[in-house]
């Protein structure tokens, strides 16, 4: 009993943040959790991945090539650059609101279509949601949860091996708490919305 996620985005989308809820959610729960960060540029805007492995007796921090059970990825392009973690068995839940390097603003390199991202990972697995975070954070109240807004779609999935319940007991512990009932907003909107592309 494992589930091994892959979180990705960029510097200031709260992906660590991501990381840190499901090791307190997953503690909650009795499970086993280890996680490993890894940072691009150390500055809003640069590549951020986590490795996420919880379950019952997790040692190793990494997850291998291939092996992912779960990629979350709060910005386009770079949940396409995890595509290497992917197989026909991962379930890919995706933040279509791109975040456009300087790099593209200049000129000097085009930001792939939305549809040619999807296609490319749609290559390695058919198992994906997509969802517009940013447009469901502000339904909640702040775009700055966008994360938790990912963090209650990938609850809503029934993949994790977490309780929606654990989840927003670590908002609780967590978050401060003047913006804890913003982020359990944003959760439960993100959870809805999910919720209802199942059909349940």
């Amino acid at each position: 009993m494992k589930c091994d996620i892959i979180l990705t985005g960029v510097g200031g989308q709260g992906v660590l943040l991501m990381a840190e809820l499901l090791g307190i959610s997953a503690l909650i729960e009795g499970l086993d959790v280890r996680v490993s960060e890894i940072h691009g540029m150390a500055q809003r805007g640069g590549s951020v991945l986590c490795h996420v492995r919880l379950g019952k007796k997790v040692y190793a921090p990494t997850i291998m090539e291939g092996a992912a059970d779960i990629v979350v990825g709060l910005e386009p392009l770079e949940t396409l650059r995890t595509i290497k973690y992917m197989s026909n068995k991962t379930l890919v839940l995706i933040n279509i609101e791109p975040i456009k390097p300087y790099a593209t603003t200049i000129g000097l390199i085009e930001y792939p279509k939305i549809e040619k991202i999807l296609s490319e990972i749609h290559h390695k697995t058919d198992s994906i949601i997509t969802l517009n975070a940013l447009l469901l954070a502000k339904e909640a109240g702040d775009t700055i949860t966008q994360n938790v807004v990912m963090l209650g779609a990938l609850s809503a999935t029934g993949k994790l091996l977490i309780k929606a319940e654990a989840i927003e007991s670590a908002i609780k512990k967590r978050i401060p708490k003047k913006f804890v009932e913003l982020n359990l907003r944003a959760f439960r909107i993100g959870f809805q919305h999910t919720k209802g592309i199942f059909g349940e």
